[in-house]
C-alpha cells in the first residue's frame, strides 16, 4: 500500500512537470525591448541617471508566461564574464550601482525563456539577450536614416518606416504622453521580435492559435507605468539626452 502512494505521487509529480513544459505553454516569440533613457527618465522617477546617448536594453521577454519560477533565485556570478557589457548595454537607470534590475528581469521574464533548451540558463539568457541587441543594432539603424534627437518632430510612419525597411519586419513603438491634452507624444520604447529559432518576426504577428477557451498570457508590451502604442496621427518628439 505504501509502495502504491509512493508510485502515485511520483507519478503526479511527473505529470505535473510535463504540463508545465509542454507545448501549450510554451512561448513562440521574444520580445526584445529597447527603451530611450531621456524618456524613461522624464517620466518615471525623479531620481534617474539619464546621461546615456543611445537606445538600452530594457529587457527579453517571451510572449508567454510571467514569474514562471519563484524558486531559481538570481545569481551575478553566473553572469560575471557579462557584467562589463551589462552595465553599459543593459544599465539600471535608476540604481547603476545595483543588480536589481537585472534580478526583476530574470524573475519575470528569464524563468519562462528557461523553457526551451536555448535559454535555460541565467548565462544563456542575458548573453543571448545582448547577443540580440548588439545584433539589431537598433541605435546605430534609427541614426545612419536620419532618425536623431531633435527639437522637430517626426511622424510615426517615418520611425516605422526606417525599422521596417531595414528589417523587413514590423515593430512596437510605444510612446509617453506629457500631458492629458498633449499635442504631441514623446518616443519612448521599441519592441523587435524574433521566433524561438532567433530569426526576426513582426511584433504583431501571433505564431500560435490559442484553443477556444483557453487564456493566452501574451506579453505584448509589458504594462510599463506611462507607455502606450503610439498613436499613428500624432507628432513623436524624440528628446535630446539630458
Amino acid at each position: 500500500m505504501r509502495l502504491c502512494s509512493l508510485l502515485l505521487l511520483c507519478l503526479a509529480a511527473y505529470l505535473s512537470s510535463s504540463y508545465v513544459i509542454s507545448p501549450s505553454n510554451m512561448w513562440t516569440k521574444l520580445i526584445l525591448t529597447h527603451h530611450w533613457p531621456s524618456t524613461f527618465c522624464g517620466m518615471e522617477h525623479p531620481v534617474c541617471h539619464p546621461n546615456i546617448s543611445y537606445w538600452t536594453l530594457h529587457g527579453l521577454w517571451p510572449d508567454k508566461g510571467m514569474e514562471c519560477n519563484s524558486s531559481w533565485h538570481f545569481n551575478s556570478s553566473q553572469i560575471e564574464d557579462l557584467l562589463p557589457d551589462m552595465k553599459r548595454s543593459w544599465p539600471d537607470l535608476l540604481s547603476p550601482l545595483s543588480t536589481g534590475f537585472w534580478k526583476y528581469e530574470w524573475h519575470k521574464h528569464g524563468t519562462c525563456a528557461a523553457k526551451a533548451e536555448s535559454l535555460n540558463s541565467q548565462h544563456k539568457y542575458f548573453s543571448k539577450a545582448l547577443e540580440l541587441y548588439h545584433k539589431v543594432d537598433l541605435d546605430s539603424i534609427l541614426t545612419k536614416f536620419d532618425i536623431i534627437p531633435s527639437a522637430n518632430y517626426y511622424k510615426l510612419s517615418q520611425i516605422e518606416g526606417v525599422i521596417e525597411n531595414f528589417y523587413s519586419v514590423k515593430p512596437k513603438i510605444q510612446c509617453a504622453q506629457p500631458s492629458k491634452n498633449a499635442a504631441f507624444q514623446i518616443l519612448g520604447q521599441i519592441e523587435i521580435c524574433f521566433n524561438s529559432e532567433f530569426t526576426l518576426v513582426d511584433c504583431e504577428k501571433h505564431l500560435t492559435t490559442t484553443p477556444k477557451g483557453h487564456f493566452d498570457n501574451e506579453i505584448a508590451v509589458e504594462k510599463t507605468s506611462g507607455f502606450s502604442v503610439c498613436d499613428p496621427d500624432m507628432p513623436v518628439y524624440y528628446p535630446t539626452p539630458s
